[in-house]
Order: C-alpha cells, then sequence, then structure tokens
C-alpha cells in the first residue's frame, strides 16, 4: 500500500512540472484559436489534447490520493467540462473550441493547485 502511495506522489510530482507549462499552452492556443492562427496551430493542438488526455490519466490514477481528507475534485463536475470541450472540437470551429478551452482553464489551473497543496501535505 505504502509503494502505491509513493507512485502516486511521484506521479503528482511530474504532473506538476507538467501542468504549470500546460495551463500556459492552454492560454496560447486560445489566442490562436480566437484569430491568431499560426502555421502549426492545428498540430499545437493535436499536442494541447493529447496533454489533456495524459493529465486526465495522471488523475484517474491519483484520485484517491487527493481526494483522501476531503473530495476536492468532483468527478461528474470534471467529465462535464471534457464532455463540452470534445464537442467543441468534433465541431471544428475555432472560436467554439476557444471558448470550451476558456471554461476548462480554469479546471486545469485548479489541478495544478490542488496537486501542490497534496503534495505539501
Amino acid at each position: 500500500m505504502e509503494n502505491v502511495r509513493a507512485e502516486q506522489i511521484e506521479a503528482l510530482e511530474v504532473f506538476c512540472g507538467y501542468n504549470e507549462k500546460f495551463v500556459q499552452n492552454i492560454r496560447t492556443i486560445i489566442t490562436e484559436l480566437e484569430g491568431d492562427r499560426k502555421e502549426d496551430t492545428d498540430r499545437f493542438l493535436e499536442n494541447i489534447i493529447k496533454g489533456i488526455n495524459w493529465e486526465i490519466g495522471v488523475l484517474n490514477g491519483v484520485m484517491p490520493l487527493i481526494n483522501e481528507k476531503e473530495e476536492r475534485i468532483q468527478k461528474e463536475e470534471f467529465n462535464s467540462n471534457i464532455l463540452r470541450l470534445s464537442q467543441a472540437l468534433e465541431g471544428k470551429d475555432d472560436l467554439e473550441i476557444a471558448k470550451a478551452m476558456k471554461e476548462t482553464l480554469p479546471m486545469f489551473e485548479k489541478l495544478g493547485e490542488i496537486a501542490r497543496e497534496v503534495l505539501k501535505g
């Protein structure tokens, strides 16, 4: 059991380092999708989607640790945000994707804050 906890803490440490850069990338893609499109915006968006999937995967693995003392993340709310973003991505409309990213951004910022809190103990 202690080994699992150690692995979860290690995953959260990696998550924290990644999340800071990731949140900044979300801010950048929002700007690009709102009209400042670059030559590599589509590829950048694909990488952000991969990042979202990675963060979700880590989150699923560390959820017991995160919610150990109190429910810090409500899975239903999280899933609802991701579903709205997924629907916007399917529509392939830059402004709708940017809007959904803006709605999702605070959630990813909060995940970083929660991860740092949990690591502080």
